[in-house]
């Protein structure tokens, strides 16, 4: 079993317009709106996949609401620990006749101490079930930088894999901890070194260096639409995404995580699990507004990487 966690989940709105003008009232397309946040984001892209997932949040209020039912229908099974602040919404404008892309991401709303508990305590029920435990997403106001230190350390204890992909002292943290999988941008992989920022060819050096530390015993660097690279022990692998005309970005990297989650249930290579993941991510790009993936679409790009790589 895959179990996410979003501590920060949204109802996220998308809609386009021909042009974005200061002052003016500006009449959008027809309005997309989705249950977001990223683990929530994972276990959607999970399911899309055919696998499963169960995935765990705090949700209050009308939007907290919205959320489940979008996950009721998706036919998507979760744990909702009820809250008492409304949960956040963010929004996605794409200005058609450049086709750049606007998010406004709102911060969320508090949680108590005693809420943050119940999410713990919620998860901590469900562990002996999971094999695989993702952590995904920012954290809301209210709750410590040091929330996945302890998911972390109660993954590794039941001999749990878990990947991070989070941000910030939340990601500096959780990697002193020593988790399965870490995937940073090249921004964040600076970060986990003290450096402001690292150049392309310096990743292998660097990616050495943290995984000695025993920060993580996987990792993959995002490098956007330009792909990922994997670091482990013994190997390293840069793998290019495949071109595409993007309309969104908006998931990409959520799609990415899901699929590479989904393969390393199925029990795949490490390589061959990254590329699936650059592929649904790549996937994810095909879509605008708020919409993740298509399955065809990942395993389409999928077999069109493994034919490139075969060539060369």
């Amino acid at each position: 079993m895959i179990i996410t966690i979003t501590m920060n989940p949204a109802i996220d709105r998308g809609a386009s317009i021909e042009k974005i003008s200061p002052e003016k009232k500006l009449r959008c397309g027809e309005l997309t709106v989705e249950a977001g946040g990223g683990g929530i984001n994972v276990s959607k892209a999970v399911k899309e996949l055919g696998g499963l997932s169960y995935a765990i949040f705090p949700a209050g209020g009308g939007n907290g609401r919205h959320i489940q039912e979008i996950l009721t229908k998706k036919d998507i099974p979760y744990t909702a620990v009820k809250v008492l602040a409304n949960t956040r919404e963010n929004l996605t404008v794409v200005e058609s006749s450049t086709n750049l892309e606007y998010r406004f991401v709102m911060p969320g709303y508090g949680l108590s101490q005693e809420e943050v508990e119940r999410c713990y305590s919620t998860i901590a029920i469900l562990n002996p079930l999971a094999d695989i435990l993702v952590a995904s997403g920012s954290l809301p106001p209210g709750v410590s930088e040091d929330f996945y230190v302890r998911l972390a350390h109660m993954a590794k204890k039941s001999g749990i894999r878990f990947v991070a992909d989070v941000s910030g002292s939340a990601l500096q943290l959780v990697a002193q901890e020593g988790v399965y999988l870490l995937k940073p941008n090249l921004s964040e992989l600076a970060g986990l070194v003290g450096e402001e920022h690292i150049e392309r060819d310096e990743v292998k050096e660097i990616a050495k260096e943290i995984i000695n530390k025993g920060f993580c015993k996987v990792l993959v660097v995002s490098l956007g639409e330009q792909g990922a690279i994997l670091i482990t022990q013994d190997h390293y692998e840069e793998i290019p995404a495949p071109h595409v005309e993007k309309l969104s970005t908006v998931g990409a990297g959520d799609s990415m995580v899901g699929g590479m989650v989904w393969m390393l249930q199925r029990k795949k290579e490490l390589l061959e699990v990254v590329k699936f993941g650059v592929a649904c991510g790549t996937a994810a790009t095909l879509n605008i507004g708020t919409q993740l993936f298509n399955k065809k679409d990942a395993f389409r790009l999928f077999k069109t990487m493994n034919v490139d790589t075969q060539k060369t």
